[in-house]
């Protein structure tokens, strides 16, 4: 098994392409190491020492270091735990877990169902795409008196740029399409 690793905007983060499918569908976000219990994958992951989060998209595993960690340190036991992953023949979510559902998107129902819809298919189609090449993924969490607030994972959570890339990129483009929207906004 030959494993690609992809540098990311957000320095503390890599992006490692196995060549296989990870998940099927979806996405699934591990911040911490109690909630990589719920993927086989994750928690072998989270066993090496420095590794802060994981997330798990269709074809590529995001890591996320601890400050005090090295990669030229901890990137081969990294590999070494995903090839152990896939020679095991577990599933990358064990049977309780699940990757977000609805892609991922926080439901919504109200006046502003309509705009809500818009921002989602614009999220869809051209800010995530753009965003998973990076290593990461952004939700629609909620949308209040023009304001769009977004749950940035894997590369995206704590990225240097993040900040950048919502208002100059992904607000810029909301606001063109959907006069409505005034602001972007990140979430927790």
């Amino acid at each position: 098994m030959f494993i690609q690793t992809e540098t990311t905007p957000n320095p503390a983060t890599l992006k490692f392409l196995p060549g296989e499918t990870v998940l099927d569908s979806g996405t699934a976000d591990f911040p911490t190491a109690e909630a990589g219990t719920a993927s086989p994958l994750a928690a072998r992951l989270f066993a090496v020492p420095g590794v802060a989060g994981v997330f798990l998209g269709s074809d590529f595993v995001t890591v996320t270091k601890t400050d005090a960690a090295m990669w030229d340190q901890i990137k081969p036991s990294i590999l070494g735990a995903i090839m152990e992953h896939y020679q095991s023949g577990q599933p990358a979510l064990a049977d309780g877990g699940t990757a977000q559902a609805g892609g991922g998107h926080a439901a919504h129902s109200g006046p502003d169902a309509e705009i809500v819809d818009q921002i989602k298919e614009l999220l869809d189609t051209r800010v995530r795409p753009a965003v998973a090449q990076d290593g990461g993924d952004i939700t629609f969490h909620g949308f209040d008196r023009g304001v769009v607030y977004l749950h940035m994972q894997g590369a995206c959570a704590g990225c240097p740029s993040s900040t950048l890339t919502l208002k100059m990129g992904i607000e810029n483009l909301l606001r063109h399409y959907i006069p409505e929207v005034v602001e972007v906004r990140p979430v927790a």
